[in-house]
């Protein structure tokens, strides 16, 4: 007999039914399946840029003013660097140092702060050299400018962020540009197939041709749901029906097999979207959480002033020929060519 008191209660047996296969056929099955595996990504994709917004905040908020400092600081060594390349003061090796101290600190303002330092590196960079293979030839450049809508970048994000995100956008390449051509191309396809969806459900679906009151009057509740989505044009609800109708015939699953790639490649592009965001240029991650983050704020912070100090004590330096003679020395000595 068991005792109710007892630290061990009986086991209790919950019944779970064995015998249901899924409904539909595979084809049916694989696009819903699909249609769950976007819609997750999509919601970890947005839990994802909402913690970064609010990592880019608090960023900014802690270390904006340094970072602007710094800045500010580097801007300020260009006109002194570019007029020691004008007064025929300093032997060629020493103007091939300068030169390379003027590309460092743009690509440094670019990498770093996101700052858009194009005509600098173009005027400066040796031709054929890493960064015009990355941009492409200029008059490849130009027909882009004029073929592709100029990036607005978003308002609410800080300054050093609006440029970074600009300066990515004329990064792309060309490849990247084919690539998106094609996938719009291939979404104007699918969209262009709402018809025949429509048509599929309506000859499963139509009230007229069914003679039964109680499944003609469900029908016709089906088919006002299939004529609002088709009349809103929205494919993704058509696409749901058509999975949901069973039994399904081998054009239906032919179509629904073919969405259901055109799915799988998004899912493709929504994990490489989540690892550019968590790993690539776009992404803004602080280490750890809590106290952690806020210690590691106050070391940028540090870091960041440190860094404008010095930059503004260079800044005097090479004010005069001599100073800048000595800092190329100096910076030659450690093995350094930029600052």
């Amino acid at each position: 007999m068991n005792n109710p008191d007892s630290a061990h209660p009986n086991r209790i047996t919950v019944p779970v039914r064995t015998d249901e296969q899924p409904a539909g056929t595979p084809a049916q099955q694989a696009f819903r399946q699909a249609i769950l595996d976007v819609e997750n990504l999509r919601e970890r994709l947005r839990d994802l840029r909402a913690e970064q917004a609010e990592a880019r905040r608090r960023y900014w908020q802690q270390v904006g003013p340094a970072a602007t400092a710094v800045v500010d600081a580097r801007h300020a060594l260009y006109p002194a660097l570019e007029e020691a390349l004008l007064i025929s003061y300093f032997s060629r090796l020493e103007e091939q140092q300068i030169t390379a101290l003027l590309l460092g600190n743009a690509r440094t303002l670019e990498n770093r702060f996101g700052e858009d330092e194009g005509e600098i590196i173009r005027k400066y960079a040796p031709a054929g050299g890493p960064r015009q293979e990355a941009f492409g030839p200029e008059p490849e450049a130009s027909k882009v400018s004029t073929t592709e809508p100029a990036f607005i970048p978003d308002p609410s994000l800080p300054p050093h962020e609006q440029a970074a995100a600009a300066a990515r956008a004329r990064r792309k390449t060309k490849a990247q540009r084919k690539e998106e051509a094609a996938a719009q191309a291939d979404q104007q396809q699918l969209e262009s197939n709402a018809k025949t969806i429509y048509r599929q459900l309506a000859r499963v679906h139509h009230p007229d041709l069914e003679r039964d009151p109680e499944k003609q009057a469900a029908k016709t509740a089906q088919m006002q749901r299939i004529t609002e989505a088709y009349e809103a044009d929205d494919l993704y609800t058509l696409l749901q029906l058509l999975a949901e109708t069973g039994p399904a015939d081998s054009e239906t699953d032919d179509v629904l097999a073919r969405y259901t790639r055109a799915l799988l490649q998004q899912q493709t592009q929504l994990k490489q979207e989540m690892n550019e965001l968590k790993y690539g240029a776009q992404g803004f991650m602080l280490s750890g959480t809590g106290k952690k983050q806020e210690l590691e704020l106050r070391q940028l912070k540090r870091d960041l002033r440190a860094e404008a100090e010095y930059v503004q004590h260079v800044g005097q330096l090479i004010g005069e020929a001599e100073g800048l003679r000595d800092l190329l020395r100096q910076l030659s000595a450690e093995g350094l060519d930029h600052i």
